[in-house]
């Protein structure tokens, strides 16, 4: 039987058809949730596309921790083509899942990215992604990183502004008396006013943001740290760069540590920071433990110099039994949850989800991390 084209138009058609395999999936429309949730956290958007990236591809294998399964079926239905599964409780079988996956959403631990010789993304589940950064290689290895910053942030910076208004209020000593039945009004003494105060936010990312954005609110003189530059929103009086950050806690009633854990950051919280600070100063930590000498916290509380701290984060975690902070009537210790909301958990499903939607499309991705820069 004579060919229905010539050998011309066959190559023609051989190439289209390459061509359409080769071409990302047609891509399916954004959550309409999402330009908003864009335009109110400020998210920013990677220079280039993904499908110009050397190591992209469509997913195929796709691990997916913390996910129930409505989360899994949504997955599954922005990657149509990929095998979308959720990472197992064996170990065992999870490192069989991992060492095909292309495409891991969770947790970020060096165990994952060993386990997974193939990955290409890596969408963290948390802002802080230093034990990512940290693996060995990982830059070199190609991989994209991405992670939920700002995501979390209006949480975290609510439960900054709360832990400044309880030790101003003298809110920890009240709740004592109350827990002993007692009806003490000068338990505390005269409670500080905020407004017309300074506060200090080291690290004027998407939490320090918000954290300036509600102390301003309250009347309060805002100044902050940065590391790209002095430029900052209009709410923030004056921006000052990494060096300039004993001058600045000279200046600050209130300190909040919103910076990410670098080694720049490792142990910045120590006793030249804290007698920088003025006298009766409160600091605040919703970052990481690791930035503060804690000892040289503890010495500083004592001595009376800071009047207070508000800690969602210690170094270890848990803070051992015994530890001296526990017993300061002048501390407040939540256990590293300024992060959690009723909100909190769609807005980070509303990004993940974008982001794939975004991966399979070959477009450029949400909160891509300078693996180099460690945020």
């Amino acid at each position: 039987m004579p060919a229905l084209f010539s050998r011309p138009c066959r190559a023609v058609f051989a190439g289209i058809f390459a061509l359409v395999l080769l071409a990302p999936a047609q891509a399916s429309q954004p959550d309409p949730r999402v330009r908003e949730l864009i335009a109110q956290l400020d998210l920013r958007q990677a220079d280039t596309p993904s499908r110009e990236h050397p190591r992209w591809q469509s997913p195929r294998r796709v691990v997916v921790f913390f996910a129930d399964s409505a989360h899994l079926a949504r997955l599954r239905e922005l990657a149509p083509d990929a095998r979308v599964e959720a990472a197992s409780d064996d170990a065992a079988q999870r490192r069989r899942q991992l060492a095909r996956a292309d495409v891991v959403i969770g947790g970020c631990s060096a165990a994952n990215f060993a386990d997974a010789p193939a990955l290409r993304w890596y969408q963290a589940m948390s802002v802080g992604v230093e034990n990512c950064v940290a693996v060995p290689g990982l830059a070199g290895r190609g991989v994209v990183l991405t992670n939920m910053q700002r995501t979390s942030a209006p949480p975290i910076a609510e439960h900054a502004i709360a832990m400044a208004l309880a030790l101003a209020r003298g809110l920890p000593t009240y709740g004592r008396a109350q827990q002993a039945g007692e009806w003490q009004r000068g338990a505390f003494g005269h409670a500080r006013e905020l407004g017309g105060r300074t506060l200090l936010v080291v690290g004027l990312g998407g939490i320090g943001t918000e954290v300036a954005r509600r102390a301003d609110g309250l009347g309060m003189r805002v100044i902050a740290t940065r590391n790209s530059g002095r430029l900052g929103p209009d709410f923030v009086a004056k921006v000052g760069l990494p060096d300039e950050l004993l001058a600045l806690a000279a200046e600050a009633d209130v300190v909040v540590n919103a910076a990410p854990l670098t080694p720049a950051t490792t142990d910045l919280f120590d006793a030249e920071f804290f007698n920088a600070m003025k006298p009766g100063g409160y600091f605040i930590n919703i970052a990481r433990g690791r930035s503060v000498v804690q000892d040289d916290l503890v010495a500083a509380l004592r001595s009376g110099h800071l009047g207070g701290a508000g800690l969602d984060v210690t170094d270890p975690e848990p803070l051992p039994a015994g530890h001296p902070l526990w017993a300061m009537p002048n501390v407040i210790i939540t256990p590293h949850v300024a992060g959690n909301s009723d909100r909190d958990d769609e807005r980070s499903w509303l990004l993940i989800n974008e982001n794939l939607r975004r991966y399979v499309a070959g477009e450029a991705l949400l909160n891509v991390v300078d693996i180099e820069r460690g945020y």
